[in-house]
């Protein structure tokens, strides 16, 4: 039986009381403080409430598992690149996945794509085994000797084919896979417990969908849980996709009129942080727009689309869309203002450009379009559109958003 919400809230509250005084007790150590911001700005606002994942969030040391010149930006919530064209997941993303598993003492977890190995170091505390498999060998070997050094002893490091699973260690209580196939591979299935559960990102390259899975006899009935982006698989997985994102940039439900899943989470869209989809007989386009409140910059509040990008053959884009505001106040400097922006990213996923629409959307305004051209780094591949306060305080809301190559 799984704890009362009350009891997760108390014990949430317990637990950062105590991580308070002890780092109020400890020598300073910006890392550790940098942790305690992610949880308690981050992570519990937005529904991060298990107790025990909130502990391993809080003490497992992410800027160990980022290349040197990111460990300032370790505890931030973003994607990072980790090399071979693989990033570490946000933080958000691993304590969602995490707790969505259920992690028990009990449970023998298999994971597939190590990647860094940071999903592996937050589950070790909180499961009995895990065994993880990377396909791209060199990152295989170097987060092996990672998580042997860092002394995650039951965690067991494999390279292969994730999608062929463990044979020899299975049957496995939980599976978390953290990269996104078309649907669930059948040897995960056939591996996976009776009544076991699997959390999986399944969809196309740009619109996927994270869900739940629970093994019921040789079936699986699936929850999705929300809208999701994970970056491109290494291998035959990603090169046989049947459906194959369009050569140029498609937004999907730009004035979010499409119904929400699960009548929460914004479809089309992810990361939805400080937002909700409300009625407006006002709105530029149908009667919907997403809005966005904050009264602490400190917090997030963004929506995003990854869309396909190549900038090779793109040269220009146009980037738009319709704005109203409320008592808005600018952050600490340009950036954290109400914005619709882009950043462009190579093939390795490393982020290589970065322009936003946003400087006049100060103090209260009624809709207002706005609309600029920006120039595609050759080197892109791929672009993530994002809209939302950024830091910023008061009320935005948007609707219409548009991206379009400019021939």
């Amino acid at each position: 039986m799984l704890p009362s919400k009350s009891f997760l809230a108390l014990s949430c509250l317990t637990w950062l009381v105590g991580l308070s005084q002890h780092v109020q007790s400890q020598p300073s150590n910006p890392f550790e403080t940098l942790r305690e911001k992610l949880v308690t700005n981050v992570l519990i606002p937005n529904g991060i409430k298990d107790p025990r994942v909130l502990k391993s969030m809080g003490t497992t040391p992410r800027h160990e598992f980022v290349p040197p010149k990111y460990k300032l930006q370790a505890y931030q919530d973003i994607a990072i690149p980790i090399g071979a064209s693989q990033t570490i997941s946000s933080p958000f993303i691993v304590a969602f996945m995490t707790q969505a598993l259920n992690p028990q003492p009990t449970d023998k977890v298999l994971e597939i794509g190590t990647g860094s190995g940071y999903q592996a170091a937050i589950l070790s505390p909180l499961v009995q085994d895990v065994y993880t498999i990377e396909i791209v060998e060199k990152l295989g070997l170097e987060t092996t000797d990672l998580l042997e050094k860092l002394n995650y002893a039951n965690v067991h490091c494999r390279i292969g084919d994730g999608f062929k699973g463990w044979e020899e260690h299975a049957p496995f209580d939980k599976i978390i896979v953290t990269c996104s196939p078309e649907d669930v591979p059948a040897p995960l299935v056939k591996q996976l417990k009776d009544g076991g559960l699997m959390v999986i990102p399944v969809g196309e390259r740009y619109q996927q969908m994270l869900c739940l899975m629970r093994k019921t006899g040789d079936k699986l009935e699936k929850d999705e849980l929300q809208p999701t982006l994970f970056v491109p698989m290494t291998g035959a997985a990603e090169e046989q996709r049947k459906v194959m994102p369009p050569p140029n940039p498609v937004l999907l439900n730009t004035s979010f009129e499409v119904p929400l899943t699960n009548n929460v989470f914004i479809t089309g869209w992810y990361y939805q942080f400080g937002c909700i989809v409300v009625q407006d007989n006002n709105a530029p386009d149908g009667t919907k727009t997403v809005e966005f409140r904050s009264n602490n910059g400190n917090v997030p509040s963004m929506l995003l689309q990854g869309v396909a990008l190549d900038g090779s053959t793109v040269k220009k884009i146009k980037l738009g869309g319709w704005v109203a505001t409320e008592n808005v106040k600018f952050g600490s400097d340009k950036e954290k203002s109400p914005s619709i922006a882009i950043q462009f990213f190579d093939a390795n996923r490393n982020r290589v450009g970065y322009n936003f629409i946003g400087g006049g959307f100060k103090g209260t305004r009624n809709w207002k379009q706005e609309e600029r051209i920006f120039s595609v780094p050759p080197a892109t591949k791929e672009a993530i559109v994002s809209i939302g306060l950024f830091g910023a305080e008061g009320m935005a809301r948007f609707d219409n958003i548009s991206l379009e190559a400019v021939r």
